[in-house]
Parts: structure tokens; sequence; C-alpha cells
């Protein structure tokens, strides 16, 4: 080890304690591997400050020696966007200490707390005081409220409550050079220059450190009725939203859309859940609504919602929930998808966004172009229907390998969907980010000009390039790898995929 790299480590410890440094490969595993296995990366240290104070050291310390810095959450990111490249030159900055809510105001609907709080206690502390954080993931015990800001996390509560830009009121973040930016006041009205929050949220931790935040709250609903709805197909599905948004409005508070592969693959995951319908069907939703009224008021609208589905012919069958055990049991199948991929391996991600009254035709488009390049291809395609967010993942065929499949068919149908998705006014992120994964994609879907910008504002920021290098922005052409970074750093050297 340089002299450097010991000075560096020494002054981690220094600032963190002993226990919070890591830096033997066997300790540094975990952080250096994202939770799905696929990318993988080596690092000097793994740092775990316990406050914004000590985020400010290790920043000041590892800009000082020219040291790139990873921030990381839960590291569940599924862009590769919080795992180190492979080089060993970066100090991974985990916020898992930094776990503390450290304020709830009911009067005002805040909820102030550090970055490290996992989603799952976030909306368990909310629900003590009577309120709803309504952010929902399927990760949420294990992601965390930083990462959930950093890329502008969505869920399945978008189309009622929106993504965290829409629930975030004030943020604090740690500069590369060690300053603190705080905006900490839960003001929902501050016209006073620049929202510089914005800059930070969707980030991917590439100009800041986001160390706390202060977070909308909303009424507890007292009543919730959950179906699971088979339908024509996806355009009886858009039609079908437009009718309970009608008859339900502000109520409608997900409305999921699955393909018939998505919950075959749950099922054969989990042999002791069963289908919320007999028989096999192509295309089902998954409706909730929710309020603040009587259950049996929400029952019935509901039941009104699906029998005017019936009537106009956009609804082949349906199961309400009788009980919160069946809810559960149905957001459950829904929520196992992308578990239930990463377990079969070769799935070929893509995160679609599209505007609503071009969904339908966008997924049989793509469909097609993809069972011309991959015929056998597994088609698990599902994702928030309410807000114009599709997950369309075509998944190996049973019987051939998962590498041999993504060797064959990767590039070309992650090309053709996320093409498709550019031409037709979508986005290539609805809420996954961009990471390593989709870094270099963004040169065909983002204009020079809005490329220039992002690389004006990181380069304000950071300077030294050191803060999540490689990640996000891709290297303008004909730019070497080390022009833009110090010469400890490696940007646009992305970590080792294992793609599975």
């Amino acid at each position: 080890m340089a002299d450097t790299d010991t000075n560096v480590i020494d002054g981690l410890r220094a600032i963190v304690g002993d226990k919070a440094c890591l830096d033997t490969a066997a300790d540094m595993q975990p952080f250096t591997t994202d939770y799905r296995r696929l990318y993988h990366g080596k690092a000097l240290a793994v740092v775990a400050p316990a406050s914004t104070q000590q985020v400010s050291e290790v920043l000041a310390l590892c800009t000082k020696h020219g040291v790139p810095v990873v921030p990381q959450g839960g590291n569940t990111s599924l862009m590769g966007g919080a795992v180190p490249d492979a080089s060993g030159n970066a100090v991974v900055l985990n916020l898992r200490r930094m776990n503390q809510v450290l304020e709830i105001d009911a009067v005002n609907d805040t909820m102030t707390l550090q970055a490290g709080v996992t989603l799952q206690a976030a909306r368990a502390a909310a629900e003590t005081a009577g309120r709803l954080f309504p952010l929902r993931i399927g990760s949420e015990g294990s992601c965390q409220i930083g990462g959930n800001l950093s890329t502008n996390a969505g869920g399945t509560a978008v189309l009622r409550y929106g993504n965290m830009r829409d629930l975030t009121l004030g943020i604090e973040a740690v500069l590369p050079d060690g300053r603190v930016y705080s905006s900490l006041r839960g003001l929902r009205k501050d016209n006073t220059g620049y929202d510089l929050k914005q800059l930070f949220i969707g980030s991917e931790g590439t100009l800041g450190i986001i160390t706390a935040a202060v977070l909308k709250l909303m009424p507890l609903p007292s009543a919730t009725a959950v179906a699971w709805v088979a339908v024509k197909d996806p355009h009886a599905a858009v039609q079908l939203l437009t009718q309970a948004k009608r008859t339900a409005g502000q109520a409608v508070t997900a409305f999921e859309l699955i393909s018939g592969p998505a919950l075959s693959l749950v099922l054969a995951s989990m042999p002791q859940q069963s289908a919320p319908l007999p028989g096999v069907h192509d295309w089902m939703v998954l409706i909730e609504l929710s309020s603040g009224g009587d259950a049996e008021g929400l029952d019935a609208t509901l039941m009104a919602i699906l029998e005017q589905g019936m009537e106009s012919g956009l609804i082949v069958d349906a199961a309400v929930a009788a009980s919160m055990a069946d809810a559960r049991a149905f957001w459950l199948l829904r929520e196992e998808i992308s578990d239930a991929q990463t377990r079969e391996g070769g799935s070929i991600k893509c995160d679609i966004s599209i505007p609503l009254s071009k969904i339908a035709g966008f997924i049989a488009e793509a469909s097609a172009q993809v069972l011309a390049l991959a015929p056998d291809a597994r088609m698990v395609i599902y994702g928030h229907m309410g807000d114009g967010n599709v997950h369309f993942n075509p998944l190996r065929p049973k019987g051939t390998p998962a590498a041999e499949f993504l060797a064959a068919h990767y590039t070309q149908v992650s090309q053709a969907v996320d093409g498709l998705a550019h031409r037709q006014n979508g986005s290539i992120s609805a809420e996954h980010g961009i990471g390593v994964a989709k870094r270099d994609d963004l040169v065909h879907c983002k204009t020079p000009v809005e490329l220039a910008l992002m690389w004006q504002i990181k380069r304000t920021l950071d300077p030294g390039n050191l803060l999540n290098p490689s990640k996000v922005l891709p290297l303008p052409a004909g730019t070497d790898h080390r022009a833009t970074a110090s010469s400890a750093s490696t940007i646009g050297t992305a970590q080792t995929p294992a793609r599975g």
C-alpha cells in the first residue's frame, strides 16, 4: 500500500473510528458488489460516518488527497450507481449509521430525518405519528432515504402522491470540498432564488452527498380497497384507468400493469402463492383505492369501477381483496416480480417512461421488435401504468443459459426498446437512475446542450471529478478518460458487470 493510501486510511480512522473504517477485501466485499451480484468493484476503504460533520471531514480529506468517493445507501441500485469501479482507488462512504428520525411535525405535516434511515423505518415513524409517508418500493426494508433522493425514487404510489422530488421540502448535502449546503426549513413556499435542492435530487451522488431531508407527510388513509383485474390488453388497461380516475378521482392510489409471463415467473419461484384469478391471463392490473372516508363507501366505489369495466368489455375477470391479508397477498405478487427475475437470471432490464396516451402502442411495438430479435424471450412486462412507467424486461427462454441469452441479445434488445421510447418522447430511465448501466446511452437521448449543461454543473460543484466518478454523465466524444479527473480517479472505467 502506498504511503498516500496509508495516510488517507489513517485519516479516515481518525474521523469515523476504527470500527467504522474497513480496509480488508473480505470486510469491504458487501459494499463493493451490488445486491443482485451484477456489478463488482474494489475500494481503498469503506467508511460509515455517524454525522454530517464526519461526512464533511471525510470529503475534505479525500479532496485534499485526490481520492474519489462513492456514496452508498442501502446498495439496492439496479444500475450499478452505488458500487465503486475496479481500480480500487475510491472510498465508499456508506450512510447506514446516520439513521435517526430527527423530528416529526404533525401540524406542518413534515418529517426531518437523516439519509441513512430506511424507507421502511421512515414509513413506520410517520404512521406512529398518525401520518403517511407515501413512497412505496419493494426494497423498502433495505433502501435508504438518501438513495431514494439521489435517484428520485418513484414506486407504486406516484400516480397519487408523486415521486421524491414532489415529496421533498428541503435537504442537507455535503459538497465534495466538505462545505455543507442546508435547506432543512420545511417550507412549502420559498421563492428566494434557485431551488438548489433539486440539483442534488436525482443526481445519484455525483454533485454532493445528501445527509438529511425534510419530507412531506400526508393524512393516514382510514380505508383501502384493492382488486386484481384481468383485462383484454394494455389498451383496455389505459381505458380502465381513465374510467377509474373519472369515478374515484384522487382516491386512485395505484394502478399496476402485470403481464402473464411476469405473474407466471413469480408463481414458479413462490409455489406457496396462488394466482388471484382462475385460468391464464395475458394482461392484468392491480388497482388500489385509498381515502380518509369509510371503508364501505370506498368498496362501493371500487365495485362501480369494476362494473363499468365489465359492461364496457375492458375487464375479463376480477378478484376483490376481502381482507388486508388478501390485499397483502395481491401486492406480494406484484412486488416479487423484480426479485423473481434476479433469481431466474438473464433479464434485460428497460425502465421506460412514456406518455400515457402512447403506452399501449409502445408495448405492442416494442414487444414485436423484441420477439423479432429474440423469438423465444419471455415478455416480463409490468410497472406503474398510472404514471406511464413500464418495466420492460425480456427474459431468457427456459433452458437457455443466462450468459448465452444476454451475450446474443442484450445490446440489440435494450437499444431497440430504449430507442423506441426516445422516438415517442419517452425516457430510458423512469425511476431506476442512470448509474453506469445507462450512462453511455445518454448521448442518444440528450441533446448536446443538455449534456454540456450537466457537465458544467458537475465541474462547478466537483471540479476534481471525485464524487461518484464514471456515473451518470457520459464523457464527451474524443475525451480521454483521465482528462476530466484527478490522477487518483478512474473516470469512465465502469464496474465489472456480470449480468445475469
